[in-house]
């Protein structure tokens, strides 16, 4: 029956354009019944990502009553909700994008097997990824464990153009009922941070559009030589905050990057690998789903790495002595996310120097990046840790000073982010001290010495390493 309405499934793809599913569901002709259900998965989310997730649904809503549509809110688990609204409405079924980490297939498998058991469509759409994770496969037959021939098979594939924005959707004759997304709270656990960190967000589509447009413009020809450069303002994209979202699609941005390269801007083919970098993890973790819990290469889940520590919790706080990693550590409390270059500096002095699992700091960024996506997280932790595919060599150990001295030489970062080391601090640095908990009783007058010498640091990670490997073998 034409008039029973369909119900548009939205979890992480926030956005009008590009969109498969919602393209789909113009081209049916029913009434749509757009709809978000705070479930178990929704619920777990860190502070940082529940807060900006409460944030997209807030923009995401307003877009839909631009076009005489409403997002209907509802909290619960997500099979019982689904099925409670096509009883509500008489909807003829359920679609939505796909989504990729196990909890999420496992739970989506499971609504598309009863729905369709009870005679309801139920279909799933692409859109997440440039290239579905099964859709690419070695010449023997496998799944791909090195970044450069991956590459250079998806990108020689090419993708489709992306889809245009739809501009009519549909509205149902009666609308259910919707929860107020302000009861929800979900950024009651950001607390005094959300405030500070707030003006650090660029939510929605048209923001997200926009920001593309601001980098191709005018960085993505420097990319490939700023990029490392943490200091560097406008040297990134910044997209990583909307592609996690679905506010852009990544069709949209690698589209965007193949005309600045045809332009002959310098930087844009390694944007692209960088785009399809984050399509290796979701490969990764499609195939080897245990990349966000166990160590990804043989041998390693013996490794004497420490569970979590009191340094850790210096290294959590910013506090370890060592600027550079504090300046980044501060920056994605402030921020909600983390200068690329930082972040390996980071992860390397947590796993490395202070001997810390890196499922610790893990943990730590999912409760903290707005940027947050659990693929590319867990893939950067294992390649910086040494653990995981790709991986540069356990042995190669950042050391922050230097890693400062070249990527930082005149201290901008440095002196941006850590109000102890400037005379008149930057209101970025001061506002730190506003966005922890009260219990963690900073008040940005003493920096520590270093917790752990540079040189005592890196001869116990070898150390350990030796020690290891030699039991291996």
């Amino acid at each position: 029956m034409p008039d029973q309405p369909l119900i548009l499934w939205f979890r992480r793809d926030f956005r009008l354009s590009d969109h498969a599913m919602l393209t789909a569901a113009v081209a049916s002709g029913r009434p749509l019944l757009p709809v978000f259900v705070l479930d178990a998965q929704a619920e777990s989310l860190g502070a940082a990502p529940k807060w900006r997730l409460g944030l997209a649904l807030e923009r995401f809503a307003q877009s839909l009553e631009a076009l005489g549509q409403r997002l209907i809110l509802r909290r619960g688990d997500a099979l019982e909700v689904l099925q409670g609204l096509v009883v509500e409405t008489g909807a003829a079924g359920v679609i939505w994008q796909r989504m990729y980490d196990p909890q999420a297939v496992e739970r989506d498998t499971a609504v598309k097997a009863a729905l369709k058991a009870e005679g309801l469509v139920a279909e799933s759409f692409p859109g997440a990824l440039l290239i579905e994770p099964w859709e690419v496969e070695t010449g023997q037959g496998g799944y791909y464990k090195v970044y450069t021939p991956f590459w250079k098979a998806v990108s020689a594939r090419g993708f489709a153009e992306p889809l245009a924005a739809v501009t009519r959707l549909r509205a149902p004759a009666v609308w259910p009922e919707s929860d107020d997304l302000a009861d929800w709270r979900l950024g009651a656990a950001m607390q005094g941070g959300a405030a500070v960190c707030l003006p650090y967000q660029r939510v929605g589509e048209a923001k997200a559009l926009a920001r593309l447009d601001e980098f191709i413009e005018g960085s993505v020809d420097r990319y490939k030589v700023a990029r490392d450069f943490p200091g560097q303002a406008g040297a990134t994209s910044g997209l990583s905050e909307n592609l996690a979202w679905g506010e852009i699609g990544p069709r949209t941005i690698w589209a965007a990057g193949l005309r600045a390269m045809h332009q002959g801007d310098a930087g844009a083919e390694h944007f692209g690998k960088e785009l399809v970098w984050r399509e290796f993890a979701y490969h990764l973790m499609h195939h080897s789903p245990q990349i966000l819990t166990q160590s990804w290469r043989e041998g390693w889940n013996d490794f004497p790495w420490r569970g979590d520590n009191a340094q850790a919790e210096a290294w959590r706080r910013g506090m370890t002595g060592e600027p550079l990693v504090d300046a980044a550590m501060r920056e994605m409390f402030v921020t909600g996310r983390m200068h690329n270059r930082a972040r390996m500096v980071v992860g390397s002095y947590l796993t490395k120097h202070l001997m810390t699992d890196w499922r610790v700091g893990q943990a730590w960024f999912a409760e903290c990046l707005t940027d947050w996506d659990p693929a590319s997280n867990a893939l950067g932790w294992q390649w910086v840790a040494g653990c995981g595919p790709d991986a540069a060599p356990y042995f190669r150990i950042f050391n922050p000073a230097g890693q400062a001295e070249k990527f930082d030489s005149e201290g901008d970062y440095r002196r941006r982010w850590i109000a102890e080391l400037s005379v008149s601090p930057s209101a970025e640095a001061k506002s730190f001290f506003d966005a922890v908990p009260r219990s963690w009783r900073m008040d940005g007058k003493a920096y520590p010495a270093p917790i752990v010498g540079l040189a005592e640091g890196r001869a116990r990670a070898l150390a350990a390493y030796a020690k290891s490997r030699g039991a291996a073998a």
